[in-house]
């Protein structure tokens, strides 16, 4: 298959390249805010397939750009609205001329984290997002879902990986229990961390399936940041005691808010033969590939 590629220099998607050999990727670097520029991009392309990565993900830079972007006629092409939102209309209005399927790319942050039943959130479960890149992907999603096209939505959470140039959240507390450096676990969030090489089969088979709709493309066990960072310290041998306990409202008391449970339900991915690490498979999956690396 050929697919049309934005964001593929990222964390998620130059991993998704790596794995996938089977498909040929079209890597897009066009500004997706240019709509005539994606729109004759999209068109010109071969790939029938558009898998849709680009997006602005810095949670606190996202949230700074709320009031700008709540007044349109000062919207630039750098906040979170023009990029999330503008960005993936562009992209969609494109797929919808050129008769392209469209793959969109979203988060765990479009839920607010309350009331969740014990399994987690379900694909049909209510999105309210309590913040403003939350905010931005579940509309978003809303465009993708009306545009016109065939679709896949696939939400993915916290993703981490063995080897990226950038520190994902498992690389930045390895790194910083390996220097001796104290890491502040919070303890009243929970997350569901998404080994990067399962989004990537998980993608595949979705395309192979010809799938559609949402699908939860995240890993397979909740655990707290403070649970997690103590698997990652057991899992490497590094000392335990430089993780210190906090709260959400502590930790992020000057910044953007954040959902307080993430548990993510992923049933319906897991149907279709996907296999989800969980996070302590996740880190045991990393230290086998860093020894042959």
């Amino acid at each position: 298959m050929k697919i049309f590629g934005t964001g593929l220099n990222g964390l998620v998607g130059s991993r998704i390249i790596e794995l996938l050999k089977n498909h040929q990727f079209e890597i897009s670097n066009i500004d997706i805010t240019d709509r005539d520029a994606i729109t004759r991009g999209i068109a010109q392309s071969d790939a029938s397939i558009v898998l849709h990565l680009a997006a602005k993900t810095d949670v606190d830079g996202c949230e700074k750009d709320r009031a700008e972007d709540l007044q349109e006629e000062f919207r630039n092409s750098k906040t979170a609205w023009a990029i999330n939102v503008l960005g993936t209309k562009n992209i969609a209005d494109a797929c919808f001329r050129a008769n392209k399927k469209l793959i969109y790319i979203s988060t765990d942050f479009v839920f607010d984290g309350k009331n969740v039943y014990e399994e987690g959130y379900k694909e049909n479960d209510l999105a309210n997002p309590v913040n403003w890149y939350g905010k931005t992907k579940y509309e978003g999603e809303k465009i993708v879902q009306s545009s016109g096209v065939s679709y896949v939505i696939a939400r993915i959470a916290y993703p981490y990986r063995s080897d990226f140039k950038r520190n994902d959240f498992v690389r930045a507390i390895l790194e910083r229990l390996k220097l001796g450096q104290s890491v502040k676990g919070i303890t009243d969030h929970i997350m569901t961390p998404t080994f990067v090489d399962d989004i990537a089969l998980g993608l595949d088979t979705l395309i192979k399936n010809n799938a559609a709709g949402i699908y939860h493309l995240t890993g397979s066990q909740f655990i707290t940041p403070y649970d997690a960072a103590v698997s990652i310290a057991e899992a490497f041998n590094l000392d335990k005691s430089l993780i210190t306990k906090i709260t959400l409202e502590e930790y992020f008391k000057t910044r953007a808010p954040r959902p307080h449970n993430l548990s993510m339900n992923n049933k319906k991915i897991l149907e279709l033969g996907i296999k989800m690490k969980g996070f302590k498979e996740g880190l045991e999956e990393i230290k086998r590939q860093i020894m042959i690396q």
